[in-house]
């Protein structure tokens, strides 16, 4: 049987310059192309930005993100879209739509075939999606991965296009059963609509070989907690770090970047906890099992997830999770071994949780077990199935 031709098409998919942006996407897709059945050209357009100088901050990347990428054998494509101030989540699909159009129209005048288009996060993406896939006579399936369908459809005008993306969907997944259930309330037909969570590498993500080694090389000499996630407001780091005030026996990492940082030093300055709190900064993803695997335990304070794999990174290193008690993660955190569901998501929640999983740390070797049972075989078996339903009408 000839592999499926996949159009992938996200505007969350790594590249040179933010190479750990939507990294969920890309290994997801990685792990299905490995099953030998699928064949995938990746569309991932970027905003227009026209200078590339330092001094333009995260601006300059998008002007530096070479219009096509290799990326562990898939070809990459980044074509540009405008993006405007103020009108743009409005007008966002539409400018979407245009330049991928023109993009996507290249790669089939180049020789390209495709079977579908595999789109990711539902809005913007997914409603350019669906009008590309109509452009191209192209069926779409569409994943939703959190606020696309819990934040966005809030608002009147990607509400309205949001319900009409999923209506005309040929498909429909959510990374989690929460997601999927938000998906049917805003309309999607429940015999279109399924789970397939995000899974782990759990060959990439394992416990440390020498874990005092591994504490060692990060200077760590006390019981330490972790934080990984972008330093953006629904992440509730401030939260993390308010309670380590009431943690005097215990320090924190917390590792990734955005536009919080500023104001989370600060906190930690007033605080008086900079020899206890450390902003890491951004870590390659292969990296992250070397922060994981030396902490004591991770914490995930955020208001809104979709399918929160840095829980799962950290089980698969060994290493214990307390999430806040939203949407998702009492899917991921669901037994003593893989961590605690915070009862309060509060700095003093989170300190009680800490306490709590201290009294009482499950075995590191039970908690790799437990991730292990989220690998990515079933995950891609159900994209296999749901993409040959769809092709068979």
């Amino acid at each position: 049987m000839a592999p499926l031709r996949l159009l992938v098409f996200s505007t969350l998919f790594p590249n040179a310059q933010q190479p750990n942006h939507g990294i969920f996407v890309e290994n997801r897709l990685r792990h299905l192309v490995a099953t030998g059945e699928v064949a995938a050209v990746v569309l991932a357009p970027v905003p227009y930005f026209p200078f590339s100088s330092p001094r333009f901050g995260d601006l300059a990347r998008y002007a530096s993100v070479a219009r096509l990428e290799q990326r562990h054998g898939l070809a990459i494509h980044h074509p540009r879209y405008p993006v405007i101030p103020r009108v743009g989540m409005s007008l966002a699909p539409n400018l979407l739509y245009w330049a991928s159009l023109r993009a996507a129209r290249k790669l089939i005048a180049a020789g390209e075939k495709f079977d579908l288009i595999d789109a990711h996060y539902v809005y913007p993406d997914g409603v350019a999606a669906v009008r590309l896939g109509a452009a191209l006579g192209l069926p779409v399936v569409l994943t939703a991965r959190g606020s696309d369908v819990t934040q966005l459809p809030d608002y009147a005008i990607p509400r309205r296009l949001i319900r009409n993306a999923i209506g005309r969907a040929a498909g429909l997944i959510g990374v989690s059963s929460a997601l999927r259930d938000r998906l049917i309330a805003l309309g999607a037909p429940p015999e279109r609509t399924l789970v397939l969570r995000n899974g782990i590498d759990t060959a990439m993500f394992h416990p440390p070989p020498d874990r005092a080694a591994a504490r060692a090389a990060l200077g760590l000499t006390r019981t330490t907690l972790i934080s990984v996630g972008g330093l953006i407001a629904r992440k509730r780091h401030h939260l993390t770090i308010a309670a380590m005030r009431l943690l005097p026996d215990v320090d924190l990492l917390l590792v990734g970047e955005g536009p919080e940082r500023a104001a989370l030093q600060a906190q930690i300055d007033a605080a008086g906890l900079s020899g206890r709190v450390r902003l890491v900064g951004p870590v390659p993803h292969a990296r992250l099992p070397a922060y994981y695997g030396a902490a004591d335990a991770s914490v995930l304070a955020s208001s809104r997830e979709g399918w929160a794999n840095v829980l799962l990174e950290s089980m698969a290193c060994g290493t214990p999770a307390i999430a806040s008690d939203i949407a998702g993660n009492p899917e991921v955190v669901q037994a003593p071994e893989a961590g605690l569901i915070l009862r309060a998501n509060t700095a003093e929640g989170i300190a009680a949780a800490v306490r709590a999983l201290f009294a009482a740390p499950p075995d590191r070797t039970a908690t790799r077990r437990y991730a292990e049972r989220f690998g990515w075989d079933e995950t891609s078996q159900g994209q296999l199935a749901l993409f040959r339903r769809v092709l068979a009408g």
